[in-house]
């Protein structure tokens, strides 16, 4: 059975080129080679037959997925947990799902050589093996545990790619990390300390949360409950609008980080947690304040390899030097999937959460 729907945030687009990484682990084949690895009967995989909450992530007993052209059928050690396989579960995402599902967009895999690889794959990760293409998949330096090297995908090369290549942050701007002990949060509050931010303003609900966030180099924490959030950014800027924001949530979250720019300030949205869409905005009212709101989805990321490629190693080279702390939350058996589901819907989840089909 294969399961190899594009996941709603990683869609397998088109591959110009296999990623630096993958040439250099020795990972390259010819167009129409069929590699397979060991071929087993059965697995453990979360498969969804009807769309819903977390409760419709069921584990089964399915048929080993079949390696198609190129690919190598994997043991998975660690598959990713993101806000946007809740999305996927619930097909409410950018990219309509089809059934049945085997979600999970990321995952580290150990090769017949021993060694693990990580990558972002169509669909299939949350199971006990996948058929991948392995030049597609970048290598784990020995000092990056598995939890961590799934920190440097959709969450890491988001919050990269956010600071990057949609803000285009500057030296001594101001930047907002909403839900900034989320796994986006805590990765882009490091890196924009790192690349010279003047001041970092991070949004959580608790105070567990907003500490986590002054630990990660945040230099004000705001209360995301707060009813006046404008005033409160502003107010954590010493007065003064803001230049970047990193939003998430949608409706009002949305309507007051944009009353919060400063002039020339830029709302980079990569998410709809919330459920609730925003006000509509009128372009006057950008030009009024020469503002821009800026959509990001990573698909366009992973559809142009060599800018995943960017993000990604250089994520990991950080976390293997020790520069950059990855913040790795909950590990959770495969049967517990939906239980990670929940923690993120309700918000109580830190950092990165992962599934590790080895336990049960």
């Amino acid at each position: 059975m294969r399961d190899r729907d594009p996941v709603a945030v990683a869609g397998e687009g088109p591959c110009d080129r296999q990623p630096d990484a993958a040439v250099a682990a020795g990972y390259q084949h010819s167009a129409g080679s069929h590699v397979r690895g060991r071929y087993r009967q059965r697995v453990r995989a979360i498969q969804i037959t009807e769309f819903g909450g977390p409760e419709k992530l069921v584990l089964r007993d399915l048929p080993d997925p079949a390696p198609g052209a190129g690919e190598l059928l994997l043991d998975v050690l660690a598959a990713g947990v993101n806000y946007a396989d809740t999305h996927q579960t619930e097909d409410s995402y950018l990219a309509k799902q089809t059934l049945p599902l085997i979600p999970g967009g990321e995952v580290v895999v150990r090769d017949d050589r021993g060694r693990r690889l990580l990558g972002l794959v169509g669909a299939g990760g949350y199971a006990e093996r996948i058929a991948v293409d392995p030049t597609r998949l970048f290598p784990v330096p020995d000092q990056v545990g598995d939890g961590q090297a799934l920190t440097t995908l959709v969450q890491g090369a988001t919050a990269w790619h956010l600071l990057r290549t949609s803000a285009h942050l500057h030296a001594g701007e101001s930047v907002v990390v909403h839900a900034g002990a989320g796994g986006v949060g805590t990765i882009a509050i490091q890196l924009a300390k790192r690349w010279g931010a003047g001041r970092v303003i991070a949004t959580a609900s608790s105070e567990d949360k907003r500490q986590l966030t002054r630990e990660l180099g945040a230099d004000v924490a705001v209360d995301s409950r707060t009813p006046d959030l404008t005033t409160a950014l502003r107010e954590a800027n010493d007065g003064r609008g803001v230049d970047v924001v990193l939003e998430m949530t949608g409706g009002a979250v949305f309507d007051q980080s944009l009353a919060a720019l400063a002039p020339l300030g830029r709302l980079a949205v990569f998410g709809m947690a919330g459920r609730t869409p925003p006000t509509p905005v009128e372009p006057g009212r950008l030009m009024a304040r020469s503002a821009a709101v800026i959509g990001f989805w990573l698909v366009h990321v992973v559809q142009r390899p060599a800018m995943l490629a960017e993000a990604v190693t250089d994520l990991l080279a950080l976390i293997a030097d020790g520069s950059l702390r990855p913040v790795v939350g909950a590990t959770y058996p495969l049967e517990r999937a939906a239980d990670a589901h929940r923690a993120l819907l309700d918000r109580s989840s830190v950092g990165k959460l992962v599934l590790d089909p080895t336990k049960s």
